[in-house]
């Protein structure tokens, strides 16, 4: 697959804007001391609270399918106007209710505290038919991981999961890692805000890095990967291990793409939408 002039333009966009903290030790030291102010987005789109968390949502509550769309960004970036964009679109081609919600970031909080806040929401949309969990990188490991984290709760797994280049190991350590060619990602940078998101469980521990649990009893996943993207090795590790745990897992590779390529408005969006809809038709 060639990449289309779009996504050739995005690419070089996000490689000449990549954060210095992603691939400098000092930087991301400066970073985790001294944090920016995060903020929502608030236009064109408006959050709304549903029983305590902030969300947006997108689409008809009554639609055939609901997601519950966990963003990205290395829990530390709060959610984009790309990845609301995209909420709107899944929304509008699945037929679905989407729910993004907007969950507390490191390094200020940890992951505990984002656990806290998603189960009862994930509790008040798990009595909807077809819920499907989706995530993009950050978001996309922590849906693995909360699904083995509710097996040992009342709470029933989901239809489906979807995901884009999930972050699936926070300790980054299936070395060696080629940062340079990653537009967006840098292993020296992740490892240490991992360790920030982690907080006091350690960074192996499954309920942060999803590829040290237990995947047993999951439901059937479709993950979505860039051909030249630095979680690439994780991801096809973690397929694996799901499958070895018998969970029907397929991959889809975006040959030649960037991280999170899904997201943005771009044609090799499109049709990973259409392959989202192919696969819920199944």
């Amino acid at each position: 697959m060639s990449k289309s002039l779009l996504a050739k333009a995005l690419e070089a966009v996000l490689r000449a804007t990549k954060l210095k903290y992603m691939d400098s030790k000092e930087e991301v030291d400066k970073f985790i001391e001294n944090p920016p102010e995060t903020k929502v987005p608030k236009r064109p789109f408006k959050s709304k609270d549903l029983d305590g968390c902030e969300v947006f949502t997108f689409g008809d509550e009554n639609a055939e399918n609901t997601i519950l769309y966990v963003h990205g960004g290395a829990y530390v970036l709060e959610i984009n106007f790309f990845q609301l964009l995209h909420c709107r679109k899944l929304a509008k081609k699945l037929n679905a209710y989407v729910v993004a919600p907007v969950y507390p970031l490191a390094p200020s909080n940890q992951a505990h505290q984002t656990y806290d806040l998603l189960t009862p929401l994930y509790e008040k949309l798990s009595s909807r038919n077809n819920l499907i969990l989706m995530g993009d990188s950050a978001g996309g490991g922590f849906v693995y991981s909360f699904c083995q984290y509710i097996k040992d709760t009342d709470l029933p797994q989901p239809y489906r999961i979807i995901t884009y280049s999930p972050w699936v190991d926070i300790s980054m350590s299936n070395i060696p890692y080629n940062s340079e060619e990653d537009a967006t990602l840098g292993d020296v940078g992740l490892r240490e805000i991992g360790k920030t998101w982690a907080g006091d469980w350690n960074t192996q521990d499954y309920r942060v890095s999803p590829i040290f649990g237990d995947n047993t009893g999951l439901p059937d996943t479709l993950i979505f990967v860039g051909g030249e993207e630095l979680f690439y090795d994780d991801i096809h590790k973690y397929a694996k291990k799901l499958r070895n745990d018998g969970v029907d897992a397929k991959i889809s590779v975006g040959e030649g793409m960037f991280h999170i390529y899904p997201v943005f408005p771009i044609s090799e969006s499109n049709k990973v939408v259409k392959e989202i809809q192919e696969y819920l038709n199944e």
